[in-house]
């Protein structure tokens, strides 16, 4: 028998609606189908298969070997690695901040919802260009805010155009944010396009932007830039970024901003509520890898580039899906509409399928606000990836022939 009192208990509404990370949600069922013995390729998770660096695993030993990392950090991170990111910004982007302008986080997550507490509130509105990464929109719900989406299509290398993006401002609006290159779409912003973007946004003075620049190393063809280096664009960018992903040190948590000083006091007051300073000795790994030399990481896009045209060469026998031709990060976002039938109707029960089926474990497409995608992530082997779009092809064949 249920008591009032247990009657009465309840969740928080703002949980309640929000929905699970798509990413998570099937990692966490590939983990699952894999201990009880079944065969899965995972390509789920934006996660490189190979090693940190050398110099990152030696910053680590050295910064406990040291033995005076152990103690609570400062909240903002500590100052000789904030600086040492304020060079990197300097160096490698042409963003001019200062110390006082740098954050460290427990990751870029945390970093991009630091922000968007400090920016938006209840009634606000936050444009979201689509397909965007699967936890902006439920950060920016979380606040009270809405988000607002502009959609793209594979036809136009899933960008939406600047005037799409122009005309979806309206006088509540508080944030762009954006992720080039993109996840989940692999899209590479040009400079002539950030600069049109730019001019978008300086005409509206109430309006600032999160730039998510977490893949900046995987670029492959010319170089990656930052909106905030536009002329005009400093003070109304924060820079998002971390050593994730081209550090392969998912797992080390860690990941900074950039930004008007006053953006980064709110962040901290935020983060000061939340979690406090991140990781004393993964920051120490932090400092390393942003004072390394960018050239040790010009390998990195050739490695990727080449998983890339493997796995769109494979994709060509899988019967009705169609690809574009990403220019960066880790991702495929095939359109794979021509695979719904009445018992898979949308992307969420093709992915099931082919986890079932294929023993490929892949993320539907609704959660990006690309609802005929999924995403394919080729950080992992050659050979994986071979196996994975053999099996997706041959299960795909199978579903059509029935």
């Amino acid at each position: 028998m249920i008591t009032d009192q247990a009657s009465a208990l309840h969740l928080s509404p703002v949980v309640s609606a929000m929905t699970e990370s798509a990413t998570l949600k099937m990692a966490q069922r590939c983990r699952e189908m894999r201990a009880a013995g079944h065969d899965i390729v995972d390509l789920s998770l934006g996660e490189p298969d190979q090693d940190p660096p050398a110099f990152a695993i030696e910053a680590a030993q050295a910064a406990i070997a040291a033995g005076k990392w152990n103690k609570y950090p400062p909240v903002m991170g500590f100052p000789d690695v904030r600086a040492a990111i304020a060079a990197k910004f300097k160096r490698d982007n042409g963003l001019d901040y200062t110390p006082e302008q740098v954050m460290v986080s427990t990751g870029a997550k945390q970093a991009i919802m630091n922000v968007i507490l400090a920016l938006v509130g209840p009634g606000d509105e936050v444009v979201i260009p689509a397909p965007f990464w699967v936890s902006y929109a439920e950060q920016v719900r979380f606040t009270g805010a809405s988000p607002v989406l502009v959609h793209s299509t594979l036809e136009e290398d899933y960008k939406p155009p600047v005037a799409r993006i122009a005309a979806a401002i309206t006088p509540r609006t508080r944030l762009l944010i954006f992720s080039s290159p993109a996840n989940p779409s692999g899209s590479v912003l040009s400079q002539a396009e950030l600069e049109e973007l730019a001019a978008v946004v300086l005409r509206h003075p109430g309006l600032m932007v999160i730039s998510d620049e977490i893949y900046e190393h995987i670029v492959f063809q010319g170089a990656h830039r930052s909106i905030g280096a536009i002329p005009g664009m400093l003070d109304r960018t924060v820079t998002v970024n971390g050593i994730s992903k081209a550090f392969a040190l998912t797992g080390w948590r860690i990941g900074y901003i950039g930004g008007p000083k006053w953006v980064v006091q709110a962040a901290n007051k935020v983060q000061g509520q939340f979690t406090s300073g991140a990781n004393g000795i993964a920051q120490r790994v932090a400092k390393a890898c942003v004072e390394a030399d960018p050239a040790l990481m010009q390998g990195l896009a050739h490695v990727y580039r080449r998983r890339r045209d493997l796995v769109l060469e494979g994709l060509k026998a899988v019967p009705g899906w169609r690809c574009n031709k990403p220019e960066g990060a880790f991702y495929v976002l095939p359109d794979v509409a021509a695979s719904f039938t009445d018992r898979i109707r949308n992307s969420a029960n093709l992915s099931m399928y082919l986890l079932e089926q294929a023993g490929v474990s892949l993320v539907e497409g609704d959660s990006f606000g690309a609802p005929h995608t999924v995403r394919i992530s080729y950080a992992t082997s050659d050979a994986l990836l071979s196996e994975a779009v053999q099996r997706i092809a041959k299960a795909i064949t199978a579903l059509h022939a029935n």
